[in-house]
């Protein structure tokens, strides 16, 4: 039975010239037979990612999506150069293997890289696997020890100095994202003020050891063997990656862990399957993580309310494409709602000082 993650039909308005690119890939890489076959990704709702499959070889292609979008967002030279870099360090990258800024091929500067096959663990289990509580405890455990792992990477060595500036991070992150929104606020979005400003009134000061962040780390962009689910042989989804505070990341990632205990609202947003016992809570992954790390974890509700503010901005960002008619996506709709959750569970954040 095939459990990996499948590729299906294009979405209107996001096809790819088919020709141009197969001469593309073909000029690149002589050894490249057979007619090209593009399918695509339907999970995602930032950058586009098709699998590209000619003869016996899938590479999979990213490229921006269609419409406005923020500034200094979707810049695929720097997430391929960033793979480049990360991936003689951290095995779980994706190899890149071809950037082209050409817009005659695909309409915008993309980026080919390695396919990772393999189970991704979404809202529902893929059909075939069935996870015991005693395995999924294992997977978070695994899951925050690749986490680790990656805030361990040297990143001088690396080569990525030229991505980090440690002096301000937090500061440049919480002013950055709430610019971004009231930039892409709509007249039925909630105004986020109070979620604002009290992220800038309550600062952490900056880590004395930053590392590389992912800053989009959670299950679903994790690729599990398709031989052996317990095991992670993938990370996906690299385009905000850069040199930072790790607890910035972590609490990025604990903003997507949705727990039975959380309301109705809340848990109709999870990414991961509730009903699966042994699943950690959003306390206890801050505990292991401080424990594997040797981080202090004691104000991680600062940072889980910052990632919930900013999971509202990525939303707020995308729903206004859908808003202003610039992306056909019916999967953007719901995204208004999404937006006014994020900020109701920010302020309960801040009320009660709790992850």
């Amino acid at each position: 039975m095939d459990l990996t993650d499948k590729a299906g039909t294009i979405r209107q308005g996001e096809e790819l010239d088919v020709e141009r690119l197969e001469s593309f890939l073909k000029a690149s890489n002589p050894r490249l037979r057979g007619k090209l076959k593009i399918t695509q990704f339907p999970r995602g709702y930032s950058n586009l990612t098709y699998l590209l499959t000619m003869g016996d070889t899938e590479l999979v292609l990213r490229r921006p999506p269609i419409g406005t979008k923020a500034k200094t967002a979707h810049d695929m030279g720097r997430e391929f150069r960033m793979l480049s870099a990360l991936r003689p360090v951290f095995p779980y990258c994706p190899k890149p293997l071809l950037y082209s800024e050409d817009p005659s091929i695909t309409g915008s500067p993309f980026y080919v890289m390695e396919r990772i096959k393999g189970i991704i663990l979404r809202r529902e289990q893929p059909s075939g696997v069935k996870f015991t509580p005693e395995q999924i405890d294992e997977l978070c455990r695994k899951l925050l020890d690749v986490h680790v792992e990656l805030h361990s990477v040297d990143y001088r060595a690396a080569g990525l100095s030229d991505y980090t500036r440690p002096e301000g991070y937090v500061q440049r992150q919480v002013e950055g994202w709430s610019r971004r929104y009231r930039a892409a606020r709509t007249p039925d979005a909630p105004d986020c003020e109070t979620v604002m400003q009290w992220l800038a009134a309550s600062m952490p000061p900056d880590t004395s050891s930053p590392t590389v962040v992912h800053n989009d780390f959670r299950f679903d962009n994790v690729v599990l063997d398709e031989h052996d689910p317990m095991r992670i042989v993938g990370v996906l989804d690299w385009e905000m990656a850069t040199v930072g505070d790790p607890l910035m990341d972590l609490g990025n990632s604990l903003a997507y862990w949705v727990q039975n205990d959380d309301p109705p609202e809340m848990q109709l947003m999870g990414l991961t399957p509730l009903d699966l016992g042994g699943s950690f809570t959003r306390r206890e992954i801050a505990r292991y993580y401080g424990e594997k790390s040797g981080r202090p974890v004691d104000n991680m509700h600062y940072y889980y309310c910052f990632g919930l503010f900013r999971l509202a901005v990525i939303a707020q960002q995308i729903y206004y494409r859908y808003y202003h008619g610039q992306t056909k996506d019916e999967r953007f709709k719901a995204l208004a709602l999404a937006v006014q959750v994020l900020d109701r569970t920010a302020n309960r954040v801040i009320r009660t000082s709790q992850v």
